[in-house]
């Protein structure tokens, strides 16, 4: 009996260290972020913008002819090719409109995934962060772009622009990337939303994808919907039509939103420190067994012209067996009272 008692010992002393037996199934977050390049396919996106993963990705190039890419370090420059040809024709877009250049932050990982640490979604290859910050008329170093810091578009710690810092610069970069067929969502923080309420002449009809949330003060989300083809991508509901100048921006000024949990709440632990490989998809399993490209360079757009070619020639499709099929709508997880990113 003793030696019962001491054997559980053992075991609890383990669990309570943070050692999982030896056949537990790893975090995918640990599979997806050792993964150093694309899945070799052609490209599709599976699953939800928060739970699934992507394969026949392509690279952003870390300097472009009007982006740069920051935080190199993380190897977030993945996307759907789809994804990639937006945000290299936005940056020739916004540059012609008086903007340097794009300085772009996270895209998502070589397969997606949930990532080891940040965001929730930016797991199918669809979403993109794009800093308010232009681009600099130099090239940045490598230490730069991971030390350097966005600036915020608040006046202090309010939820109101700083009109010393906000222009119409700003308004034309989220117009244009609104403008873009493909764009179904771009996610900014609550004071920037009203100021577009506010200060947005003329065409208003792209104001309705702009849609307010939590953070994006210093970056807006650039989210598009499922590619033509994916058949595994679960996508969003449209966006109301609604400029969203009303009563539901109105909410996002008022204490609710902002409400700290009461005391001795117990905090859910975040989705990506959970997820196994079984909360995903049947086919992200096939995303990570797949070969990998030659090497990165030959899976990298350079420029708007090679992101259309990207798009267009793709790897060849792999045979309709080699993928499990999509999850059912009743398998991805429903929003929370605070939506996640």
């Amino acid at each position: 009996m003793s030696l019962i008692f001491r054997l559980t010992g053992i075991l609890m002393l383990l669990l309570s260290a943070g050692l999982a037996p030896a056949n537990a199934e790893p975090l995918a977050k640990t599979l997806f972020g050792a993964q150093k390049l694309p899945a070799a396919t052609a490209p599709a996106s599976y699953g939800f913008y928060s739970k699934g993963c992507f394969a026949g990705g392509v690279a952003i190039a870390t300097d472009g002819p009007a982006w740069q890419a920051m935080r190199l370090s993380r190897n977030r420059r993945w996307g759907h090719p789809d994804l990639i040809a937006v945000v290299a024709q936005l940056s020739e877009k916004a540059r012609a409109d008086g903007w340097n250049g794009l300085l772009v932050g996270d895209i998502s990982q070589p397969r997606g995934g949930p990532m080891l640490t940040g965001h929730a979604s930016h797991q199918i290859g669809l979403d993109a962060d794009i800093w308010f910050t232009p681009m600099p008329d130099r090239r940045l170093s490598a230490g730069e772009r991971e030390s350097m810091s966005a600036v915020s578009m608040l006046k202090g710690d309010s939820l109101y622009v700083d009109d010393r810092i906000w222009t119409k610069a700003h308004e034309a970069v989220l117009r244009n990337a609104a403008k873009f067929p493909q764009v179904e969502r771009i996610l900014v923080h609550p004071g920037i939303k009203k100021k577009l309420c506010d200060t947005v002449t003329g065409d208003r009809s792209w104001l309705y994808k702009v849609r307010p949330f939590w953070g994006h003060n210093y970056h807006f989300h650039l989210r598009i919907g499922c590619p033509k083809g994916s058949t595994g991508c679960k996508g969003q509901a449209e966006p109301s039509r609604s400029d969203g100048c009303d009563k539901s921006l109105d909410w996002w000024f008022t204490e609710e939103p902002w409400r700290k949990p009461k005391p001795g709440t117990k905090k859910e632990p975040k989705a990506r420190d959970v997820m196994t490989m079984a909360a995903l998809p049947p086919a992200c399993r096939s995303v990570l067994d797949a070969p990998s490209p030659v090497s990165e360079a030959a899976v990298t757009v350079t420029g708007p012209r090679t992101a259309i070619a990207a798009r267009t020639d793709a790897a060849a499709p792999v045979p309709a067996s080699a993928f499990a099929p999509a999850p059912k709508p009743a398998e991805m997880p429903l929003p929370t009272p605070r939506p996640e990113e």
